[in-house]
């Protein structure tokens, strides 16, 4: 099990930055990737930002090049660094975490997700 506790959202105008932090508890040694989601009313929930142990990082090209993932395993805490935010970029913020073994079966990793935090962006 692990528990994920987003923060930093907030009320921001086009152009500004925020930096989204997610605290992971538990059977955190378990942890084989970490991803940020986002998702607004009426649309499905939309992969912003992942990475992996090995430190291999993927980006949708919609924030590529404006937001950066990082995580600190010392604090096991997943960042998003967001910049140059833009209004299509409101919605709420989740932090997804995936375990493997040996704290899950071989070959069934299970997903946890946080509550979420809100980032609105005013034009």
């Amino acid at each position: 099990q692990v528990q994920l506790v987003e923060s930093g959202g907030g009320l921001v105008q086009a152009g500004e930055s925020l930096r989204l932090s997610c605290v992971a508890s538990g059977d955190t040694i378990c942890i084989s990737s970490m991803a940020w989601y986002r998702q607004v009313p009426g649309k499905e929930r939309e992969l912003v930002a992942s990475i992996v142990t090995q430190g291999t990082i993927d980006l949708p090209t919609s924030v590529k090049g404006r937001f950066t993932i990082s995580r600190d395993k010392n604090k096991d805490t997943l960042y998003l660094q967001a910049n140059d935010l833009k209004p299509e970029d409101t919605a709420v913020y989740y932090c997804m975490a995936e375990l493997s073994t040996p704290c899950t079966p071989p070959r069934e990793p299970i997903d946890f997700w946080g509550r979420g935090t809100q980032v609105t962006v005013a034009s």
